[in-house]
Formats: structure tokens, sequence, C-alpha cells
């Protein structure tokens, strides 16, 4: 389970001679067990808050907490532990390991874990074949298509069932089927396991799913709503 608070998160980033307020005083909970998505344009911030939750990059002031444990507080090898064991990341980029089969991407972090071989096997070809990849193991990110190496990501990123996820625009490179299939699986694995959803996107269909939606504007949150998923 993770329950996050952020209280008076700031962050600025210098473009030129101006001062961009990626995030500008933003306040907010998020009960253990959410399915929480956070929408608005392009530099509003939704980057950037994710970012600082999984302890990415450092705030300017303000404070986060991780099931009370301050994250703004720990140093360099308290914080990975943190990301090692109990927080998934999808990146817009993917960052699968191009020399790695997509099996071998998805036990990466099982193997840093130090999950047993055997364990990381079978663990590794069941999530694959829950998103749709099964007979594809074997391939390097070099041969699959960008949505197939999305689904490698998050594979990896849910195979250890970690109590946080932090996702941006996880369905940007899928089409409509396997972006329901996706969704349909992280809604399984918050309402089976627990697992906490925070999910940055501009994808209407992802929105839908989710149980809180946050509108966010340069560097606030303008809108703050629960919503029954459709």
């Amino acid at each position: 389970m993770a329950e996050i608070k952020c209280v008076e998160l700031c962050k600025d980033y210098q473009q030129g001679d101006a001062v961009i307020k990626a995030l500008d005083h933003v306040t907010i909970d998020i009960e253990q067990g959410s399915f929480l998505c956070l929408s608005g344009p392009s530099g509003s911030g939704k980057t950037t808050l994710l970012n600082m939750i999984g302890g990415l990059d450092e705030l300017d002031s303000g404070q986060i907490s991780i099931d009370g444990e301050r994250v703004d507080l720990l140093g360099k090898g308290p914080l990975a532990d943190l990301r090692l064991h109990h927080i998934g990341f999808v990146f817009q980029a993917y960052n699968l390991i191009p020399v790695l089969t997509a099996q071998e991407n998805v036990e990466f972090v099982m193997q840093v874990q130090g999950v047993p071989a055997k364990e990381r096997k079978k663990k590794a070809l069941d999530i694959l074949r829950e998103v749709g990849l099964e007979g594809m193991e074997h391939r390097r990110p070099a041969e699959l298509s960008g949505g197939q190496q999305q689904r490698v990501a998050v594979a990896r990123a849910i195979v250890s069932q970690p109590k946080l996820v932090l996702a941006d625009e996880p369905t940007a490179n899928l089409d409509s089927v396997s972006a329901t299939h996706l969704m349909e699986l992280f809604c399984a694995l918050n309402s089976t396991h627990g697992v906490t959803f925070l999910i940055a996107t501009h994808d209407e269909r992802v929105m839908r799913y989710a149980k809180r939606l946050i509108k966010m504007q340069d560097g606030k949150i303008i809108e703050d709503r629960e919503q029954e998923p459709s």
C-alpha cells in the first residue's frame, strides 16, 4: 500500500532569461489504493510531479511523504532502495536496456532485488503473456515496435507488484485495443492487490478509468475531483 502526502511543492527551471514554475506550491494527499490521473497540457507540471514523488528529481522546497517516510529527506542509498522495492516506473521513453531481450528486461529489476532465477523467469513469462507479448520474449527492443516496447516497460514496472506505480503517458504508443487491455490490467492490480496508480496522461481513454482526476496548469492544480470509472 502507498499513501502519499505532498505539501507546498515548488520546482523552478531556468529557460533562457525566464524562470518556469514547473510546480507552484502544490499540495495533495493521495490515499493508498488510489487510481489517479493527472491531466493537463504540456508544461503543466504532470511529469515533474511524478518525478518528485518518485525521488527522481530534487524539490526546491516542500515535503513529500510515502507511508509516513519523508522521501525528500532520504539519501541516495535509501532512496534507491525505496524505488527498487516499492515503486514501479513506466516512462514515456521506455528506458529499456537495448542488449537485453524482453524477458531479460523484465527480469532485470527482480535480479537486482535478489529474486531466484527460476522464480524470475516464471514471473517474467507470466507478465509478458498478460501484456500480450507471448512469443516475443527473446526479442530485443530494436526488434519490437514502439507499442511492444512500451508493453515490455509496463511489464517490468508491475512484475514485482510494487505498492506504487508512476506512469508517464503509458498508452502514448498503443492502439486502442492494447491501451484498453493495459488499463484493465492496471485496474485489476489496483483492485486485487491495492497497488496505488498515479498516471500522467493526455489520453481520454485513460482518464475514463480514473477514480480521481486532477487537472494541472502552469504548475498548479486547477481541478481535483472524484469520478466513477467508466
